[in-house]
């Protein structure tokens, strides 16, 4: 990564001319400003930069939202500040003589903004401190890509897209090396930029890849995701192509899937503490909470691993995304799948999409797990088998009003986040449902029009 003293010699330099002043939205969109390097060093990196506080209060399509009591038209959409992190600035190698320095969100006196998506995972790192753990936790990002550019796409209101392969591509060598142009430039550019790329691989839908980074301290690790999730689309759209991170962009294909992975340590000593050798399930007493917590608050916290509408239609079964709230040793079927030896004994999530926000979704995923330790909860048997089909197991939420539903009751996420911030979610996933309900389909109109 590079480091705010690099970064004053780039720029004297003259290696570096912008910098992007950016924080994540609501969706996990990097928002912000192009700095230039001068007034960056003399006023942004210090002070920071003001930003309309709408963007923490609008839709997908930046159009201001009602509901929200942290911006509105009453309030007169003042401005919040982004306070640069000097731990979260990267050289942008696809990007000529250009920087990223990722902010956290404060009012005028200082105080962070509780319904910022940086603060709200860093309050639970916070409460992890508390009860003396910390989290490594690793982020998996699936996605397509199609022969089409952005604008090629929109202008044929992306019917008949074409991606890039005619045939599954799992692990294909062949398939894959056709794409080298595009995942050959994302690796070695993510490399340079400070991300520690591990692999990129096909997926099991046509088309779609999979990149993925190594394990860190939770902020870290969202920060990362936002800046590959950002690269990815910027350098597709240089080599005349485009990617969605959609959850699922056809029924006929997989999903695209964003698997979150959290183990425990120590901040006394830096033990790990999820595994156990000797415990017959290779889990520790803690670990057992931990994951008996995530599975028990999945149900009402599944809107932050699933934000939109098309999220739901990943749940289906047969399909490489969960439908079951059962947890399994290597079982992919389950909705919480167990894996790693010894220091490396990880829970990993498979409920979340693509499409989830990198920050909500471990913020959700910290929560839940200490909610099952401070409240001492039993796990149950592992599952053995396909859960897909099993009868006597609770279910992920099928419908985003559902989902919504049990996160406006959730007792983990009201002891967990506040009441305000809580509000603000739960308005955010009511705006996504409100918004869907206000479009008549091509669905609709090809089954009704003629028929009805």
């Amino acid at each position: 990564m590079l480091t705010l003293h690099a970064l004053n010699d780039a720029i004297t330099a003259g290696t570096i001319d912008t910098v992007i002043v950016c924080f994540p939205d609501l969706y996990g969109r990097p928002v912000g400003k192009r700095i230039t390097a001068p007034f960056f060093t003399q006023t942004v990196a210090e002070h920071g930069t003001e930003c309309c506080d709408y963007l923490l209060g609008s839709d997908i399509d930046l159009n201001p939202m009602p509901g929200y009591t942290f911006a509105n038209w009453e309030q007169g959409y003042g401005d919040l500040v982004a306070k640069i992190d000097p731990d979260a600035l990267w050289l942008l190698p696809w990007q000529d003589r250009t920087a990223l320095v990722l902010c956290d969100v404060t009012n005028h006196h200082g105080d962070l903004v509780e319904v910022a998506p940086r603060t709200i995972l860093r309050r639970q790192i916070e409460r992890a401190a508390e009860r003396g753990l910390e989290l490594l936790c690793a982020t998996e990002l699936e996605f397509y890509l199609f022969n089409e550019t952005y604008e090629a796409a929109t202008a044929q209101n992306f019917a008949t897209l074409t991606p890039r392969a005619s045939h599954l591509e799992d692990y294909q060598i062949l398939q894959t090396s056709r794409d080298e142009f595009l995942l050959g430039r994302i690796r070695r550019e993510m490399l340079a930029a400070g991300l520690p790329v591990e692999s990129s691989k096909g997926e099991a839908g046509r088309g779609q890849h999979e990149v993925n980074l190594t394990y860190g301290a939770p902020l870290t690790v969202a920060d990362r995701h936002v800046l590959l999730k950002n690269g990815i689309k910027e350098i597709a759209a240089q080599e005349g192509c485009s990617v969605t991170f959609m959850a699922k962009w056809s029924m006929t294909e997989a999903g695209s899937s964003c698997h979150l992975h959290t183990s425990l340590r120590s901040t006394a000593t830096g033990a790990a503490l999820i595994g156990d050798d000797a415990a017959p399930d290779g889990l520790s007493s803690i670990g057992r909470q931990f994951l008996a917590g995530q599975i028990a608050g999945a149900r009402e916290l599944t809107w932050m691993w699933a934000p939109t509408l098309n999220s739901y239609r990943r749940f289906t079964p047969n399909s490489w995304a969960p439908t079951a709230l059962a947890w399994g040793e290597d079982n992919r079927t389950c909705g919480f799948r167990i894996v790693g030896h010894g220091e490396n004994r990880r829970v990993e999530n498979r409920i979340p999409g693509a499409d989830a926000n990198p920050y909500l979704a471990l913020a959700a995923s910290i929560a839940s797990g200490l909610y099952g330790i401070d409240h001492e909860l039993e796990l149950g048997a592992p599952f053995s088998g396909n859960a897909y089909t099993a009868t006597a197991i609770e279910r992920i939420p099928s419908t985003l009003p559902d989902a919504l539903s049990r996160l406006e009751h959730s007792a983990i996420a009201e002891e967990a986040f506040g009441s305000d911030v809580l509000a603000h979610l739960t308005n955010t996933a009511r705006q996504e449902w409100l918004a869907a309900n206000a479009v008549v389909t091509d669905y609709e109109l090809r089954r009704n029009f003629e028929r009805i």
